[in-house]
């Protein structure tokens, strides 16, 4: 369910054959009285795909089902945990958007206000103009700003291999991120159409950061983390280390999906800042979109804005709101939630609007799986029809990952 990059040919990566190392376990047995079999054959069919390991959790009114599918560490054959921290990608995004919207709640600021007014000189050049770039247009993905992580040397040097495990370490500061993306021309002139950018959301952390005069992590912490005993979740800033319990992440880092599997769970997250940086678990995810499509977080009005949505091409049947992407599944169920992919960590986490039916899933890989496939099965009972597909896929670069 998750946004594909536009400018990217989406790359089918083949089955291939398993190792020992790669076969996968038997999965966790679901509680008596619920039947998840469909998600869990997704699962398999996922790690049949290539994927290592799969941690997946969902919550209805029979209560929490968990299940992991394949391995967490290729090494030790390790399993996969119900309990799996995981670095979340762009599942970040909504929590930022739903910190800008309690803002807005509390008259501190407004959406219709200019990123010029908070952020003075900061989005110019090459085109851009930050006076004509609402903050309603950054969280929709409708400001035109160029995307940061589509830079080519950008790309280079931290999603494939020899710039990875030269750079990997590197700390890069937000203002760095955007001055990277005014050396560009802009996608489109504001509001005239839509292309996902992580640079939006690089600028509404720093937003946040103005009006609050405290870092967006510590906003996160105390507005949300706090207040739902997410007990899993954290921004990590320049931490390269994935608290445990987790899983290693595995990468290509190849303009390809073949050849050689590295382990990137090592990395500073500065590079993704408040567009992809979190690390969460399957069980947090769900009570915070839960929470947040029952309107715990937000009055019903910013809620509302959260849930307006612009059309996007990408994904059939989808619109994307404030962080949020609303999407009508073949059964005509519609789900609410975001996807998220960073080096060796591909995520989902969806709600129905009621926030009575949650499910939130890990691949600790990103570059084969596919995530449709299992919101399809959990929601609509759909039985997985092939494997090695992923048709949601705005992280890759050929196999190597780029952050969404």
């Amino acid at each position: 369910m998750s946004v594909r990059r536009t400018r990217t040919a989406l790359v089918a990566a083949t089955a291939v054959a398993l190792s020992v190392a790669l076969a996968a376990p038997a999965l966790a047995a679901a509680p008596a009285g619920t039947d998840h079999e469909p998600t869990r054959r997704a699962a398999e069919a996922a790690v049949a795909a290539g994927v290592p390991g799969v941690t997946v959790t969902a919550r209805d009114g029979q209560g929490t089902w968990s299940a992991t599918a394949g391995v967490g560490n290729l090494k030790t054959g390790k399993p996969r945990s119900a309990d799996d921290r995981y670095r979340v990608g762009s599942i970040t995004k909504t929590f930022v958007a739903t910190l800008l919207l309690q803002l807005e709640a509390e008259g501190r600021l407004s959406l219709d206000d200019t990123v010029e007014k908070w952020l003075p000189g900061v989005v110019r050049g090459n085109g851009h103009d930050g006076s004509r770039i609402t903050l309603r247009r950054l969280l929709n993905h409708t400001s035109g700003i160029f995307n940061y992580t589509a830079d080519e040397d950008f790309g280079r040097t931290y999603f494939l291999k020899d710039g990875f495990f030269e750079h990997r370490y590197d700390t890069k500061k937000p203002g760095e991120l955007v001055a990277l993306a005014m050396t560009h021309k802009p996608d489109f002139e504001p509001g005239t159409s839509w292309n996902y950018s992580n640079t939006n959301y690089v600028l509404a952390g720093m937003v946040i950061e103005k009006a609050t005069g405290r870092p967006y992590g510590a906003e996160v912490r105390d507005r949300i983390i706090k207040p739902l005993h997410l007990t899993g979740t954290s921004v990590p800033g320049t931490r390269v280390t994935v608290p445990g319990p987790s899983s290693r992440g595995y990468s290509k880092l190849a303009e390809t999906a073949t050849g050689p599997t590295y382990d990137v769970t090592r990395l500073n997250p500065s590079l993704a800042y408040s567009a992809g940086e979190m690390i969460s678990d399957s069980t947090d995810l769900g009570r915070f979109y839960t929470a947040l499509l029952k309107g715990r977080l937000l009055p019903a009005k910013q809620l509302s804005e959260m849930k307006t949505t612009v059309k996007v091409d990408d994904i059939p049947n989808a619109g994307y709101g404030l962080g949020l992407i609303g999407r009508k599944l073949s059964c005509g169920v519609t789900v609410w939630g975001h996807g998220g992919g960073i080096h060796g960590s591909t995520s989902e986490a969806v709600t129905t609007a009621d926030g009575r039916h949650s499910l939130a899933f890990n691949f600790n890989a990103d570059w084969t799986g596919d995530t449709d496939a299992v919101i399809e099965a959990e929601f609509c009972g759909k039985e997985p029809v092939r494997a090695g597909h992923r048709a949601d896929s705005d992280t890759q670069r050929g196999g190597a990952s780029v952050m969404r």
